[in-house]
């Protein structure tokens, strides 16, 4: 049988092809079908990897948390693991929208996740900066970290709600507020990396060595599996590429 090219299905050329294709596909071609549920959105493609790499990462740290007795330090790491979980999410189930309407469904599940995310990044800021004390404050490669994520968070989500709810007010049009959006990506996938960099610089405080034993190889790993899951379905004409 022949295919569309004239050339039959079953010549090498064509098994060739078939063999040389990715398993999960190649970088940022997965595309949400008109009639598929946005939800499998967060599985398709390499989603599957990064939600590997997400879901390990967050029970390393449950894990090793709640192995210790509870003290007001506990809710922080708890809590900033379930806002990275959250971002993780919204990130997976925008990137393959393509049509109007799957676009405007994946940006208010985005912006509800990152509602929630933020709420949670910013309770487990006060809850470390109250555990802290009268103790020295952003020292530490993890503190530094943690504050200048902190600090991006929270001008990432502003941008966001501006770029999208008031183009017109701040910007003079929603054509102004629309071509903010690739830049808004962009940092977005930054601030995952900055996000993830303070995750493991946490594995070197001076308390997970005593005390939590996340292991720094394990953290690793699931970083390198959220990095490629997400990074492999990143549409390179949404950045302006």
């Amino acid at each position: 049988m022949a295919s569309a090219t004239g050339i039959p299905q079953d010549h090498p050329a064509t098994i060739v092809s078939r063999e040389d294709e990715p398993l999960l596909g190649r970088p940022g071609d997965v595309t949400q079908k008109p009639d598929e549920s946005i939800y499998r959105n967060l599985f398709t493609g390499t989603a599957s990897v990064a939600q590997a790499g997400i879901w390990i990462l967050a029970a390393l740290i449950w894990q090793g948390v709640l192995s210790l007795p509870l003290s007001l330090f506990t809710p922080h790491p708890l809590l900033g693991s379930s806002a990275l979980l959250l971002q993780v999410q919204a990130a997976l189930i925008l990137q393959p929208t393509a049509t109007p309407q799957q676009k405007r469904t994946g940006t208010r599940i985005h912006y509800i996740l990152q509602l929630l995310s933020v709420a949670l990044f910013i309770s487990a800021f006060v809850i470390i900066e109250v555990n802290k004390g009268s103790h020295p404050h952003f020292v530490s490669p993890h503190g530094i970290l943690g504050l200048i994520t902190y600090i991006a968070i929270v001008l990432q989500a502003l941008v966001g709600v501006i770029q999208y709810f008031l183009p017109v007010t701040v910007f003079g049009s929603v054509d102004a507020g629309k071509r903010i959006y690739k830049y808004h990506r962009w940092s977005g996938y930054v601030l995952l990396l900055l996000e993830v960099a303070t995750v493991v610089a946490a594995t070197q405080t001076t308390y997970n060595v005593i005390a939590i034993h996340i292991p720094l190889w394990g953290v690793l790993v699931s970083v390198v599996f959220i990095l490629a899951g997400v990074g492999a379905r990143i549409k390179k004409h949404k950045l302006g590429l």
